[in-house]
């Protein structure tokens, strides 16, 4: 199989270079960047990024605002923000902006290379079959199994227990969902959110026994 390709952009020159040299080391590929180039798109058309890796305070740009343009554009890359924003309220603006996930500096080599491998793992399209607590998805049929057994779920349900285990132990806010599972519907209401989580729960928890979907009062919702 090939190497996953990684495209890093952080604007200090020796950490870039930390970062290069880790992952060529763990067998990634890897393309950098110092700050916000008008060749990232290029690269990005021309090769098949696997993840980016993105720092948020670069010269004259910040990098959460470039993930918002570029997926405003269609690209569909994973993305983790590496970058010393550490406060509560920037990790949430960093997962409200595409993250997949956020790795505050300074980070640790080993724990930072664990992150990469599990974001590549969880967002590769090679992957067949995603598995997490007893629930297992088939992307070959596109169906739910709870202990091997068929879970029968709506289309909408589908989507939506996906991107719950696509993003186990991430808080999720409504806004993000309704962004991401209802993008193209009419119908973008909070309370859509609430009802769909709320349906989805009763047919893969209806004893309420697993808890898989837990409710963070006036924040979201994560799987776990």
């Amino acid at each position: 199989m090939e190497n996953k390709l990684i495209l890093i952009v952080e604007d200090e020159e020796d950490i870039l270079e930390l970062l290069e040299y880790t992952l060529q080391k763990e067998g990634y590929e890897t393309i950098g960047f110092l700050n916000i180039d008008k060749n990232i798109e290029k690269i990005l058309d021309e090769e098949k990024i696997d993840l980016i890796l993105m720092d948020r305070n670069l010269p004259g740009y910040e990098g959460s605002k470039f993930i918002d343009e570029i997926k405003a554009k269609g690209y569909d890359n994973p993305v983790i923000y590496v970058t010393a924003k550490d406060k509560d309220e920037d990790i949430i603006e960093g997962f409200n902006s595409h993250a997949d996930d956020y790795i505050t500096k300074p980070f640790n080599l080993k724990e930072l290379c664990a992150r990469v491998k599990a974001v590549i793992k969880r967002t590769s399209k090679e992957i067949d079959i995603l598995k997490v607590r007893d629930i297992t998805y088939k992307s070959s049929n596109k169906k739910f199994y709870i202990d091997n057994i068929e879970v029968e779920l709506t289309h909408l349900e589908k989507d939506l227990l996906l991107e719950f285990i696509k993003n186990k132990d991430i808080l999720m806010t409504r806004e993000h969902l309704l962004n991401t599972v209802w993008e193209d519907s009419f119908d973008k209401k909070v309370k859509t959110v609430n009802v769909a989580i709320k349906r989805l729960k009763a047919k893969i928890d209806p004893t309420s026994e697993k808890e898989y979907i837990k409710s963070i009062r006036g924040e979201g919702y994560i799987f776990c």
